[in-house]
């Protein structure tokens, strides 16, 4: 957690002196359209605030009032980014409409263009860098962090282009115009951070993980574990916590079963690249379970095995062994 909360802080240190410049672009050029990215620049600060707290809260071990840890709070943080990522889409909106039945003297564009390019491209770095480090790290807070840098990359370089073009044109209702049209991506972007956040806070299967997960499972399949079934994962912050039974011979002795339970547990948070916590309810086989086991030797077989039933999703999350679909 340590290192997420030294890239949240550098977010929020570089967002508030972007904001500062961005803000003296604004009252340069009295541009309504250099005022979206000024307006979401606050929101790049109050959202990295929120961030590095929610990353501290994350980081603080389990209790009673929260045995599986406070990871969701990741998610929430989001959600909140992506509010007020819409409020300031709404806003300005709004000023940029009236501005059109209301028009005011701009100046100074050819200065507010080169200030909006600079924080532009400080913010794409980090940006980028942060999506990075968020995939790695596995925090939804740091990516979704930089994915809103990133749109605020794009958005200054379509405010260069714009301030531009009315500098060149001399036609001042682009100002607004632009304004509305740059807002109406910042609504976008909002609606995607909710979006995710709201998925993630209902437990919305994240099917990339599972994927994944079902894909090891298969490739490093013993001939002891006859078959997965009833798999079901959820987030909480950059830890995953999964349920599922496991069919072992019935013939296991309760060590036995521990041991190959355990094999699982290392296995998954040895190769998937994801801390996990697993729940494993084991279930005996039973003769019609024979014709796709793979246990050499077995004791009891009724019957020889005549198939092989490829671990995929689907047979791995219903709640059935597989001779059952």
């Amino acid at each position: 957690m340590k290192e997420q909360k030294q890239i949240i802080l550098l977010s929020l240190v570089t967002g508030a002196v972007l904001m500062v410049m961005k803000f003296g672009a604004y009252f340069l050029t009295n541009s309504n359209f250099v005022l979206t990215d000024a307006a979401e620049s606050i929101v790049n600060v109050v959202a990295s605030s929120f961030a590095f707290y929610s990353i501290y809260l994350a980081s603080l071990p389990r209790d009673e009032n929260h045995p599986y840890g406070h990871g969701k709070v990741e998610f929430f943080s989001v959600f909140i980014e992506g509010a007020l990522i819409g409020i300031a889409g709404v806003i300005i909106i709004l000023k940029s409409v009236y501005s059109i039945f209301n028009p005011e003297i701009i100046h100074d564009l050819l200065t507010g263009a080169i200030i909006i390019g600079i924080t532009g491209a400080i913010n794409g770095g980090l940006g980028y860098y942060m999506i990075r480090q968020g995939k790695s790290l596995r925090s939804i807070t740091i990516e979704a962090d930089g994915r809103h840098l990133l749109t605020d990359t794009v958005t200054s370089a379509g405010l260069v282009v714009g301030l531009l073009l009315i500098h060149f044109t001399n036609i001042l209702w682009l100002d607004s115009v632009l304004s509305i049209l740059v807002a109406i991506y910042i609504l976008y972007t909002a609606y995607k951070l909710i979006r995710r956040s709201v998925a993630g806070l209902m437990d919305e299967t994240d099917f990339i993980i599972v994927s994944d997960v079902v894909k090891l499972l298969g490739e490093k399949r013993r001939y002891e574990w006859i078959d997965i079934h009833n798999l079901r994962a959820q987030k909480y912050g950059n830890e995953l916590h999964i349920d599922c039974h496991l069919t072992l011979p019935n013939y296991f002795d309760l060590n036995k079963v521990h041991a190959e339970v355990k094999l699982v547990e290392v296995l998954i948070n040895r190769e998937a690249g994801i801390q996990t916590e697993l729940f494993i309810h084991t279930d005996p086989c039973l003769p019609l379970c024979c014709h796709y086991c793979s246990m050499p030797n077995c004791p009891i077989r009724y019957e020889a095995k005549t198939e092989e039933i490829e671990w995929t999703m689907e047979k791995v999350m219903r709640n059935k062994k597989h001779y059952e679909q």
